[in-house]
Order: C-alpha cells, then structure tokens, then sequence
C-alpha cells in the first residue's frame, strides 16, 4: 500500500474489515487437525497453522497477478450476499442419455426433511437457483449419481452439495459419512459456515474440520458425520492417523477443482483420497472453468458422471464505447485524467493499473484534487479487499483504482466509465486480451451502455492497443473534443 499521506485516507477502509486471516500460508509442520462441532466456531489455534501444502501467494514484485485463483474465489464468496442473476443457459450431458431429466422449480419438489427444508428457508432460498434446479434432483437420487459441474460464485453451488450432503447423513450412525474437500483453509471456512447455517435446525449432525492445527490423540475415531477439509489433512486423517474410515464415505466433494490443480500436490492428494472411497460412494465435483486440466483432473476423479456445464453468453463488447488517449508519460495521463473528469460527469469509475506503486500513486494524486477515492491491491487481505469493495458498492467512494485482483467477477451497477491508465499485459509483455476483456467488462452491465477509456503514452502501449483491437476486430477510436457530448450520454 501506498506509503504517502494518501494512506491516512484508507484506514477507515481497512478498519471496516476485520481479518479472518493472512493468505499468505507457510509451512509448519504439525501432526494432525482440529474439531469443530456443527454450532461451534472454529478454534483460534487454527487459524495460524494455515494449510501447508496449499500456498497462496500473489505473484512476486509489485504487480498483482490474475492467477491467485484462491484469493479470488474467497473474495467472490465474500462480497456476495446473495445469488447473482446468472443469464447463461444451463447445458446437460447425462450419463445415460435415455434416463428421463427431471429439474425442480420448487424445494417441496426435493421431499427433504422437514428440518433441512426449514434449513434452506432460514438461509433466504424461496425457489431453487438456475443451477440448483437441474442438480439437486441428480445430487439426491437413488441409487446416488455421480455430478461433474461447472458454476461460478454467486449461483447456490456450494448450498446445493451441502443439502445432499446433510440429506444423505444417518444422524443415528455416529462416523464421518460426507467428505468437502478444499483447497485452502479459508474456502473450507466459507463451506462450513453454510452447512451450519442451513444444519442449524438439525442438530443431531455434527461438522468437524480437517485442518492442521489442534492434535486430536492417536488412536481417536471421529463421531462427526461430515468432515471438511484441505487434501493433505483430509488425506492424512483417512490413510496415516485412520481417524476417518474411508470405506464409510457415502458422498465424496470436491469443490473448486480450478483452483485445487493450480496448487502443487493438491491433485494428487486428491486423487489418493478417491481411490480409498467404496465404489458406489456418490462423487461432487465443482469448478468455475472447465479448461482441458481441469477436465482431465475431473474425469479421474469422477467416474460415470452426469456433467452440468453453463453455456456462457458470448461476451461482447457492442454495448461498450472505446477509446484512447495520446500522452507522453504517467504525469500526462494524470493531467489527461483529470481534464476528463473536469468536462463530464461520472456516477462511479474503476481505473486499472499495471502495478501496485501505480495504483498507490494515483490513488493519492486523485484524493489531493478532491475525489473520493477507494484502493484495492494485492497485499491486501481479502477481507479488506471486500470490504473496499462494498464500500465502492454503496457508494461511499466514487473512484475505485486497482490493480488486476478486480478484473473479474466484480458488479457494481453504478460503474459508467472503466479507464486502463496502464494496457493489460502479460508476463512477457504481450497483450493480455482476457483481461482487457473483463476489465472493460465492469462497465456496460446490466444491459446498459459503457464507456472505456484506454492511456496510451509510447510506441510499445499504442501497439499493444493494436493488438487488442485486431483480437476484438473492434475499433478503438482516439478521444477528442468532439466526442465529449456523446461520453457526457453515458457515463452521466
């Protein structure tokens, strides 16, 4: 974070969020996890061991990567209080083609139990998810079918395995019967938060927490009937401390299976604990992508799936204006910053920068000329992070300026201008066109039409923008006094 007097300006932001915990997770060496009862919190102790095999760390130097998938996933699940209007068409591939495809609209349709039903109202579910519709009639089957399924934050994925979880639980056998594995300590968190909020009205079923930290003796059988964890523990708790007996695992999850092969030794920790399963305990898996590993990872995992996947909408940029602006060096591109704010009016703007200095620098020259500015980089925790971010959302800031940690998966209706004062580039320099995408994305939302506004201060940055929009086969026009009018249009 910036270290000039701009600083003094975010402490209300950090202060609004009160860590949980530091992602930066290093190894410590300890002999096995902790418990954890449905009704209680977590313990302390655990909160510093962290998960040693499942380092999460932004990229090196100052520049904020795209690929702390983790930190990303928890930050989604963080600022998302409620589901997302998810648009994209749900796409089926049964295991057997011929078997009838039943969906629900209602959660009476599931005939659950009476308390898992109260469990689900209580959480603020009046119908089932786009998603929730299709698989929780495949999740609660009998005999169990397996489920490969593509969703993102936002859409009851994690709900929906925990109600088959809770739903296949014999509270009267006293034995872990359900495994969620994933792939950091504070995922696992998130996950357990929601099988006690909707476990609240079913007290008889007991949660424990496979994560390193308080000893459990040698010796000791687990009585909790779901166990959440991160692979290394949860494989350590099955095979070398036999607190678990994996032979009577009836549910098997796997949550966020893109980010569990993007750290080392998770996919195979995961795949050693499967193999321990009988063959006829039912398999979860859930991932936001399906790229050709995570596929490959998923079939390994999953045998004989019924697969969900979401037909994502072409993203476009049709109903987004682009243009970009000479300069000759940062300070111009302030000045050039400025110049736009003092003719057009703006609701909200994010302005996207290359590197965290950057952003620190900018964010303290807008707040000396009097905007009110939010920051949000990479160092921060991810509770700070979603913290700055509902702070932007109800408005408190009008200026968000960030690095890449939000190209993606941030909605705020009121964002109307979405400026690159640095052009996206990867690690060798080339022009990142993904990310470009998803940064301009953040305007022209919600069906409205946006406005992005490329820096262009040397020969490398004008050929980048070439690239790009050859890439998009899209013009970017160059910005000047006459199309000022139509700029005030929409981003006012």
């Amino acid at each position: 974070m910036a270290t000039d007097s701009w600083a003094q300006a975010v402490d209300e932001q950090e202060a609004a969020a009160e860590s949980i915990g530091n992602l930066h997770i290093t190894k410590k060496t300890e002999e096995n996890g902790t418990a954890a009862h449905l009704t209680e919190s977590t313990p302390a102790a655990a909160k510093s061991e962290g998960e040693g095999e499942g380092e999460v760390k932004s990229n090196e130097d100052d520049v904020d990567g795209k690929d702390d998938k983790a930190a990303q996933s928890l930050l989604n699940k963080l600022i998302r209080s409620n589901l997302v209007n998810n648009t994209n068409t749900v796409e089926v591939l049964q295991k057997d083609p011929n078997s009838p495809l039943y969906s629900v609209k209602s959660f009476e349709e599931l005939r659950l139990k009476p308390q898992l039903l109260e469990g689900v109202y209580s959480m603020g579910f009046n119908r089932p998810s786009k998603i929730q519709e299709t698989a929780l009639p495949m999740m609660l089957a009998e005999p169990p079918q397996n489920l490969i399924a593509q969703s993102q934050s936002g859409t009851g994925k994690t709900a929906a395995f925990v109600l088959a979880m809770l739903s296949h639980v014999d509270p009267n056998n006293r034995y872990p019967q359900c495994l969620c594995v994933s792939p950091t300590y504070e995922l696992a968190l998130q996950t357990g938060k929601v099988i006690e909020q909707m476990g609240k009205h079913y007290p008889e079923v007991k949660l424990v927490y496979a994560i390193r930290g308080n000893k459990l003796q040698r010796g000791h059988k687990l009585q909790e009937q779901v166990v959440i964890g991160t692979p290394g523990t949860m494989l350590d708790w099955c095979s070398k401390f036999k607190f678990i007996d994996p032979k009577k695992i009836m549910v098997f999850v796997l949550d966020e299976a893109d980010v569990m092969i993007a750290t080392q030794g998770h996919q195979d920790q995961s795949i050693r604990i499967q193999r321990m399963l009988p063959k006829n305990c039912q398999m979860l898996l859930f991932s936001a992508t399906f790229e050709e590993t995570v596929w490959n990872f998923a079939q390994r995992i999953v045998p004989d799936p019924n697969v969900i996947k979401l037909k994502r909408e072409e993203e476009t940029l049709d109903t987004i204006k682009q243009y970009y602006v000479l300069c000759n060096c940062k300070e111009e591109k302030f000045q050039a910053l400025c110049n736009i704010y003092g003719t057009i009016t703006i609701a909200q703007a994010m302005i996207f920068c290359h590197t965290r200095k950057t952003a620190g620098w900018l964010a303290g020259e807008l707040s000396r000329e009097g905007h009110q500015v939010a920051l949000l980089s990479g160092e921060m925790q991810v509770e700070q992070r979603a913290a700055v971010i509902d702070r932007f959302r109800e408005g408190k800031e009008k200026v968000l300026v960030t690095t890449n940690v939000c190209a993606r998966g941030i909605d705020v209706e009121q964002v109307s201008v979405v400026i690159n004062f640095d052009l996206p580039v990867d690690k060798d320099g080339n022009p990142d066109n993904e990310t470009y995408l998803h940064r301009i994305g953040r305007t022209g939302r919600f069906g409205k039409r946006g406005l992005a506004i490329n820096m262009v201060d040397s020969k490398q940055s004008m050929n980048i923008l070439q690239q790009i929009q050859e890439h998009f086969n899209k013009k970017i026009e160059k910005l000047d006094t006459d199309d000022l009018d139509e700029i005030e249009r929409i981003s006012g």
